[in-house]
């Protein structure tokens, strides 16, 4: 970086570039999240509703029936879903921020 920019502006980048990444790795983890609800939404939609099923609260494993089981399941994939698409939006603002400065400043990624 040239030393023509101001140190707090390269502060402010740096910290712009790992709050990306952070929010990258947070995103990466909600999406398994996300995919292992899924995963377990399909295979039980098409059991017998009254069949029992085991589901894992706070650490405990508890028996319940497909029937108790699925809609919860299915709240929490459709909040997972919520919350990736908003920290998606919070990554593109911060990446845009990051591309404003990059340029005002003819920054290079180190």
């Amino acid at each position: 970086m040239s030393n023509a920019v101001p140190p707090d502006v390269i502060a402010k980048y740096r910290g712009l570039m790992q709050e990306c990444q952070k929010i990258n790795s947070k995103i990466a983890e909600l999406e398994t999240d996300r995919n292992e609800h899924k995963l377990v939404e399909e295979t039980l939609e098409p059991l017998d509703p009254d069949r029992r099923a085991f589901r894992l609260v706070g650490g405990v494993l508890v028996e319940r029936t497909v029937k108790e089981v699925l809609p919860p399941v299915k709240k929490n994939r459709e909040n997972l879903e919520q919350v990736i698409s908003t920290m998606q939006q919070r990554l593109e603002v911060k990446q845009k921020d990051t591309s404003e400065i990059k340029a005002k400043y003819n920054l290079v990624n180190e």
